[in-house]
């Protein structure tokens, strides 16, 4: 409802922090990642406009806008942010947090990031065709990691402290990101969906 409602008030774009987990060692709370994939691991949860009468067929292989994506990349380098240029996040149920063996499998999967939120918002929004980014602030390690036994399952409390320290941070990149992304979509393959 909230993606169509957007479509409707001309909305062209949606950059979309999220908090999020880190499924590999090398990307650390407080560092952000530029999704470029994502691994749909929920149920339940309506995700597509266009499931009768008229039935449409919108590619998700590319889900995430190229060129929201550079923007936000471009933008985290320019105020001195770490960023990872790309990440596959795998999207779970919620509201519980993984186990140890889900986790595991996810890392070994070769993911990236962890959240809740980011699926059917990044696929509606494609089908609406409104340009989308995500920036996974990453608040915690995922419970299991390969290899790091010494790092404690997560906590609600660890995100919401991390997320608080990096509030600042997002902030100025949403700010950067509203003045340098226009409202030209031209270039980018989302609006012809």
């Amino acid at each position: 409802a909230n993606i169509y409602a957007m479509k409707q008030l001309g909305v062209s774009k949606i950059i979309a922090p999220t908090a999020s987990g880190s499924l590999q060692p090398a990307i650390k709370p407080g560092d952000f990642v530029i999704c470029d994939q994502f691994v749909d691991r929920t149920w339940g949860r309506k995700d597509t406009f266009f499931d009768g009468p008229e039935v449409k067929h919108i590619s998700a292989a590319h889900p995430y806008c190229p060129e929201l994506r550079k923007t936000a990349v471009e933008t985290c380098k320019s105020l001195g942010i770490t960023a990872h240029e790309k990440g596959t996040v795998v999207v779970i149920q919620g509201p519980r947090f993984s186990t140890v063996a889900e986790s595991r499998w996810f890392s070994k999967m070769g993911w990236e990031v962890i959240n809740m939120t980011q699926y059917p918002e990044v696929y509606l929004a494609r089908e609406m065709g409104i340009c989308y980014a995500n920036i996974a602030l990453i608040t915690d390690f995922d419970a299991g990691l390969e290899g790091c036994d010494d790092i404690p399952p997560v906590t609600e409390e660890e995100v919401y402290k991390v997320f608080a320290e990096n509030n600042e941070k997002v902030k100025k990149v949403l700010f950067e990101m509203i003045k340098k992304a226009g409202t030209a979509q031209d270039k980018c393959i989302c609006c012809g969906a």
